[in-house]
């Protein structure tokens, strides 16, 4: 009877069925199996949100001039091991604590109060990588002229406080919803219906809004605008290097947005599919774009294009179907390539495209919830998204572009003339990024 297939495979059948129903030791409805399931996932796709921080490197190394490489790179580093820090002490229960009127949460700093094998842990740990995230956004738009000193204190509070609060209105009953045991309550947008599924606006959008209150602060780089205030290009070292990052950024993609599904289900797929098709639409629609306007397929903005496409993708992702993806990563692709000529015109150097791929898609996206929805347009919804979205985003660029002024006053935001001729890897860090090679730069 052992050796009869059809009997082994009833049996495999019956073990199958046991395990799908074996209760949880908390006593609980889901089955402990399926919550480990979950928490593997979820850490899983954390490591590759992580990833992204590789992809950001990068892509804004490769779009700077070779003697900032090392300070980029330097940046991008701290941007993590800061968020770390300051998120765990104080980031995540701002964001995630018992809500205080849906504004912000109070609730165990530095989750003092848990020990053992708790989901909040792996919660954390997906959401550090999130805020950290946020934060690398201004590194790339203010690259070149930023003194690392007072980049370093813009992180720490951005990742400490400015988008754990605001981030609070929109997600702050998701600590609840991991069944960590950690807050749990809803923030005042969240309990009017505001929708962003993995963050266009609460991420992309904090941070866009605070690289645009950073540029605007820090100023332009010397030779972007010329005496009569027309746009000069100043082309990265690398474009190799910025093709590689985008897609690695588009690999930990499936990562932020499947994973902020925070569960091991079939829902994965259709948001892997959505991402996917998002970005190659937004690529696409952004090279033929301005292939028609300028009549030449441009490398940066093909690439601008799919992280346009990406972004505008993320909010709703888990509500709209592949080809209303396509729609959304198109003419994403179209806003990040508007917007960077719109940004020259009123002569604001951002030197990745970081305001229009994050903050300009990232509102679009936002807005694409109602537009898209697979239950067909809602203009409550609308209504609800367009007010949430501006909420935040202006909300972070307000105090962000405080932030800056302070930094600017009191420790120096932008370095000298001379430090930008010389070079940031020289005037910050005294290292030269590729001491056995001369190289020649405009």
């Amino acid at each position: 009877m052992l050796d009869d297939p059809d009997f082994q495979k009833k049996k495999i059948r019956e073990i199958d069925k046991k395990l799908l129903t074996l209760e949880s030791p908390l006593g609980d409805d889901k089955p402990q199996i399926q919550k480990n399931i979950d928490y593997v996932w979820t850490v899983t796709a954390a490591i590759l949100v992580m990833l992204m921080q590789l992809g950001f490197c990068m892509l804004e190394i490769g779009m700077s001039r070779s003697r900032n490489s090392i300070n980029v790179a330097m940046k991008n580093v701290l941007d993590f091991s800061a968020t770390t820090v300051s998120f765990l002490l104080f980031g995540f229960t701002f964001m995630f604590g018992a809500s205080q009127a849906g504004w912000i949460g109070a609730q165990d700093f530095a989750l003092w109060s848990f020990s053992g094998d708790s989901p909040i842990w792996t919660f954390f740990f997906f959401q550090v990588v999130f805020a950290a995230t946020a934060c690398t956004i201004a590194s790339g738009a203010m690259a070149e002229r930023t003194k690392f000193l007072g980049y370093l204190c813009y992180t720490i509070i951005l990742s400490g406080l400015i988008y754990p609060i605001f981030g609070h209105w929109a997600w702050g009953s998701f600590g609840g919803g991991f069944e960590a045991g950690f807050g749990g309550s809803s923030g005042w947008l969240e309990d009017k219906g505001f929708h962003d599924f993995a963050g266009s606006t609460v991420v992309h959008g904090i941070g866009g809004a605070s690289a645009l209150a950073g540029i605007m602060v820090v100023g332009s780089r010397i030779g972007r605008f010329d005496s009569e205030g027309n746009a000069r290009y100043l082309p990265g070292h690398s474009l190799p290097l910025v093709a590689f990052g985008t897609i690695i950024l588009w690999v930990g993609w499936f990562g932020f947005n499947a994973g902020s599904l925070v569960e091991g289900s079939a829902g994965i797929g259709r948001i892997c599919v959505n991402t996917a098709v998002a970005g190659g639409a937004g690529c696409v629609v952004a090279m033929c774009f301005f292939w028609i306007v300028r009549g030449v397929p441009n490398v940066l903005v093909t690439l601008n294009g799919v992280l346009g496409g990406l972004v505008g993708i993320t909010a709703c992702c888990d509500v709209v179907t592949p080809l209303s993806a396509v729609w959304i990563g198109a003419i994403a692709g179209i806003i990040a390539t508007g917007g960077s000529l719109l940004l020259e015109k009123v002569h604001l150097d951002d030197v990745v495209g970081a305001v229009p791929v994050h903050l300009f898609c990232g509102i679009w996206g936002t807005l694409s919830v109602a537009i898209f929805h697979e239950n067909g347009f809602d203009m409550g919804l609308l209504g609800i998204q367009t007010f949430g979205t501006f909420a935040i985003c202006l909300g972070s660029f307000g105090v962000a572009l405080v932030l800056f002024k302070v930094i600017d006053a009191f420790i120096g935001l932008r370095v000298s003339d001379e430090e930008q001729e010389d070079g940031l890897d020289f005037a910050e860090h005294s290292v030269n990024s590729y001491p056995d090679f001369q190289t020649a730069e405009n």
